[in-house]
């Protein structure tokens, strides 16, 4: 053997093997495994990674014999991949800083839901109604645990965020990733729902002052190997992880700190709350051994937060406001101190103490103020972009936009205080090479963004420009200083245009992804993708899953093959979009016009989409201005506009069905009614449903004043929203088997959901509030009054093909909005109150005449009820007596109304027509906790009736609970009649 053979056998034997990464299913055949590997140095996968695999597995779906899909069995193999998920959260002492960071929203939802059962945490009562102090350790802090995660989840969620999974986008994954979002969102929904409740849930935890108990892998192994006779043992007091007291109340503390300050965005009062949360977190903090903390709260987020209260609350503290950087710039604020507040600004730049995002947002604050009037600010505002732009490329960042355009029009003084921040922010015997290397490249780009030849040759002569370039640099500067010199006076340099923006120095990727969120200019967010787009070869259009284009757009987006080009439309696009849905048209129109140039060269398809988008805008724009107050008609050129959009015919163009809706909107509210009438061509009438609609609403209208003359359009009007109305066989049924007129009909003529919207002026709305109550002239809701009854048919050939109830629910609205128009017309007050009315005889009626024929109530159905709940809010007995009507008892809102203190009917003279001894028993707790004992003894002789006993056969209950129905109806009748 050679002796270089020799040597690389050596060295292969002398190379570290990796050991094989072990897999879920060898601890499911050996749990005992489970703890060996995470008891290791560094465990491959790591516990996390385990959670999600050994989750994953236990829901899979199972298939049975004939084929079909089965929700994941619920046996010995499932059960104990849940318990090693458990397992694992447990060594990691459930930290859920550690567990929010890497698991997704519904792995930690299911993985929580777990740890409440094995927790015994009694299944079907609310949290809120469980007394912590009285339950098993395990169990309450399992319920802790679950509110904080709630409450922490709801912040989290507020924040702009990105992708998580990286590499290319693929379109067929397309499906599962909205599958994730859409199951995402509907977790959120309810938490947000709840959201009161985790917080009352832990505010109670902070009144419990004896030490708190976890799972640990010994107790979960002891449920698994006897969970009945494990119980006694996990509920004991020594059982498990300890937690003291104040390590538990220091983290809920922060952690209602948190969702009280995200509160504070609708309503600032709640500032106060988290700034007294985040106070005791603080003192708690100093108190304990932060090396033995279980709950571990993340200090420099909780100084920000505390900085930031400080401030939206006035509150100060001069002990603070002398030492901490944060009280320093408030107390700055506070006492207009800007000389000073630019001081600190400089000496940062050498500190670099405070964070670039405060600096950044106290300058966007002094801006506001400035916009608002308050010229005084400008130079300030100048100073803090000149010490902010000096920091962002100390730090390698991207200059401003703010900062651009400073330097389009700078003064002597301007450019004289910049060099004086240079050289002041250079600590020249401790400043690094990386750091006089990134002011060097700042100071050239000032030399090279620099119109004024003057200006430019005093940066040039400055010390710094000659300390810190070199040769070559500054005689290639020098050169081009000289050639603009000579042309300065013949011609004046252009703007760049939107494709002539250079990209600035390569900096951190996650600094530029958040620019790329913030920023709302064009040129800017160029720039910024074609740094991105060097640093990294990935789909920078899913940087925010917040970025949102519309369907019939997406795929003729995403087929452009260029990466930059697509991620520009797309965000371009995402973002116009964004803004118009705040009403921000200024900016949306930017945004739209550079996407437009963009495709204006390559696809004559997303040019037309993008007029057609630019055109939306325009039209909500001017709606936006008319409910201001602005009723300046809108100019010729957008009414012709809109004319072309509702003629355009192009093949395989994407059109989204809003524009053509907002159209007919548009040239309803001004009156086209000559176009509509007259001009529109009859094919186009045929074709599209919205204008027919609008034809006949324009013709109607037009002819109104004259009763016999506006019958025949008003007859043709009646017939089309009639068949809108009708009930066919194409039509889905909800779940309680009615039709709704709510939902989009499949139909040409189905858009009867945009009624309230095209009804833009009170002219129209009172046509149409009339035209529903014609429809229903028939049924009960015939003593609705109306202004102009006269016109319509004075009867309905099919009534029962109309779907009635959903008729007046529209009508409800459509009388709400003519109303938040005009509010004092005293014929649409008139008709709201008949609704009202009406629709609580409705139900009465109905309901009595039901149980005249069978008490089973078989014909009434839970809507019905529902609105005879909502029309008796404030008697609120009567209210939990119906509850027990619906099919299934809504507890909630019966126990949420006996709550009330105040009420307005008879109280306990309702007791004897309650049969469900739950709503009983909840009386009675309630009268118990008040204090009112007479209350208390009626409730618990309603329950002791030998009827309502739960042993007897369910004959006997029905036939109890019918008795009951009859004649709290009864009593109903008498007094409401």
């Amino acid at each position: 053997m050679s002796a270089e053979v020799a040597d690389r056998e050596a060295l292969s034997c002398s190379r570290p093997c990796t050991p094989p990464q072990a897999s879920w299913f060898e601890f499911l055949l050996d749990p005992s495994l489970l703890e060996q590997h995470l008891q290791g140095p560094h465990p491959d996968p790591s516990p996390v990674q385990l959670i999600v695999q050994f989750l994953e597995q236990a829901s899979k779906p199972s298939v049975n014999e004939q084929n079909q899909v089965q929700p994941p069995a619920d046996n010995r193999r499932n059960r104990t991949l849940k318990l090693m998920a458990l397992k694992a959260a447990a060594h990691l002492t459930w930290d859920l800083k550690e567990l929010e960071k890497g698991l997704t929203i519904p792995v930690l939802n299911m993985l929580l839901n777990e740890l409440l059962c094995v927790s015994r945490v009694p299944p079907g009562v609310k949290h809120v109604d469980l007394d912590l102090s009285t339950l098993p350790p395990t169990t309450a802090m399992a319920v802790l645990v679950y509110n904080r995660w709630a409450i922490r989840t709801i912040v989290l969620s507020s924040f702009p965020e990105k992708q998580t999974k990286p590499g290319p986008h693929q379109l067929n994954m397309m499906s599962l990733v909205q599958q994730e979002k859409e199951l995402t969102e509907n977790i959120l929904s309810v938490l947000r729902e709840q959201a009161t409740d985790s917080i009352t849930v832990l505010e109670g935890a902070l009144n419990i002052k004896k030490d708190f108990y976890i799972h640990t892998l010994r107790t979960l192994d002891l449920l698994a190997a006897d969970p009945s006779t494990a119980n006694g043992e996990t509920e004991s007091s020594t059982a498990g992880l300890r937690i003291s007291a104040d390590h538990l109340h220091c983290q809920v503390h922060y952690d209602l700190g948190g969702i009280y300050f995200q509160q504070g965005c609708s309503d600032p009062s709640v500032y106060e709350k988290a700034r007294e949360h985040f106070r005791m977190a603080r003192e708690l903090l100093t108190k304990l051994d932060s090396s033995a903390s279980l709950c571990c709260v993340d200090e420099q987020r909780l100084a920000g937060y505390w900085s930031a209260c400080k401030t939206l609350t006035g509150a100060s503290d001069p002990s603070e406001s002398q030492h901490s950087p944060y009280g320093q710039i408030s107390c700055f604020m506070r006492n207009h101190d800007y000389g000073a507040l630019i001081e600190a600004f400089i000496r940062d730049n050498v500190t670099f103490i405070l964070p670039n995002s405060f600096r950044h947002s106290i300058q966007l604050e002094l801006l506001h103020k400035l916009q608002q009037g308050d010229r005084a600010l400008e130079e300030v505002c100048h100073k803090l972009c000149v010490c902010n732009a000096v920091r962002d490329a100390l730090e390698g960042g991207v200059l401003s936009v703010s900062f651009h355009q400073l330097l389009l029009k700078p003064s002597k003084n301007t450019i004289s205080f910049l060099l004086e921040v240079c050289a002041r922010s250079m600590d020249k015997e401790h400043s690094s090479e990386t750091c006089k290397r990134k002011m060097a490249l700042f100071i050239k780009t000032v030399c090279n963004r620099l119109e004024d030849v003057s200006l430019a040759f005093m940066v040039s002569s400055h010390k710094l420009f000659m300390e810190l370039l070199q040769d070559e640099e500054k005689k290639i500067l020098m050169e081009q200083m000289r050639k603009s010199s000579a042309t300065v006076n013949l011609s004046a340099k252009p703007l760049p245009s939107f494709y002539d923006i250079p990209a600035s120095a390569s900096v951190n990727i996650s600094q530029l992804e958040q620019q790329l969120i913030l920023s709302l200019d064009p040129r800017h967010i160029r720039q910024i993708l074609i740094e991105l787009q060097g640093m990294a070869e990935r789909p920078f259009w899913r940087v925010n899953s917040k970025w949102e284009v519309p369907v019939d757009y997406v795929n003729v987006i995403l087929a452009i093959k260029d990466n930059l080009t697509r991620d520009l439309v797309y965000i371009l696009m995402a973002k116009g979009l964004h803004c118009i849905s705040i009403k921000d048209f200024a900016h949306a129109r930017q945004l739209f016009t550079a996407c437009l140039e963009l495709v204006t060269e390559f696809s004559p398809k997303l040019r037309q989409v993008m007029l057609n988008e630019l055109l939306l805008m325009e039209v909500r724009g001017h709606e936006a201005g008319a409910a201001e107050g602005n009723m300046e008609r809108p100019p010729p050129d957008l009414v012709s506009r809109v004319r072309g959009y509702l003629e355009i015919r192009i093949h395989d163009l994407p059109l989204r069905q809003i524009v053509g809706e907002e159209c007919v909107v548009f040239m309803l509210n001004w009156r086209e009614n000559e176009y509509l009438t007259l001009q529109v061509p009859q094919s186009l009438v045929n074709s599209n449903p919205y204008i027919k609609l609008g034809q006949l609403i324009a013709s109607t209208c037009k002819e109104l004043p004259g009763p016999k003359e506006s019958r025949r359009t008003a007859k043709e009007l009646w017939e089309v929203v009639v068949q809108i109305c009708s009930v066919s066989s194409q039509h889905k049924r909800s779940s309680d088997g009615r039709v709704s007129l709510l939902k989009q009909r499949e139909s040409s003529l189905g858009i009867l959901p945009r009624i309230g919207t095209i009804m833009g002026k009170s002219y129209f709305c009172g046509l149409i509030d009339v035209f529903f109550i014609s429809i229903s002239q028939d049924d009960i809701v015939n003593e609705v009054t109306a202004e102009h009854i006269s016109i319509w048919p004075s009867s309905l050939a099919n009534l029962q093909s109309v779907d009635v109830e959903a008729v007046v629910i529209t009508l409800k609205e459509l009388v709400n909005y003519a109303l938040s128009l005009n509010p004092n017309n005293q014929s649409w007050l008139c008709t709201q109150a008949d609704i009202y009315f009406g629709k609580l005889k409705l139900c009465m009626n109905e309901t009595l005449h039901s149980y005249c024929k069978d008490p089973t109530l078989r014909d009434v159905t839970d809507t019905q009820l529902h609105w005879l709940i909502h029309d008796v809010l404030v008697c609120t007995l009567q209210v939990a007596v119906l509850c027990q009507f619906l099919r299934e008892v809504d507890y909630m809102t019966a126990f949420k109304a006996l709550q009330e203190q105040n009420s307005h009917d008879s109280m306990d003279s309702f007791y004897g027509y309650i049969w469900d001894v739950t709503i009983l028993e909840y009386l009675t707790y309630i009268h118990h906790k008040r204090g009112e004992g007479d209350k208390r003894q009626v409730a618990i002789k309603a329950i002791g009736q030998t009827e309502l006993n739960s042993s007897n056969p369910e004959e006997v209950l029905q036939l109890a609970a019918q008795k009951r129905k009859k004649k709290f109806l009864q009593a109903l009748a008498k007094l409401y009649f």
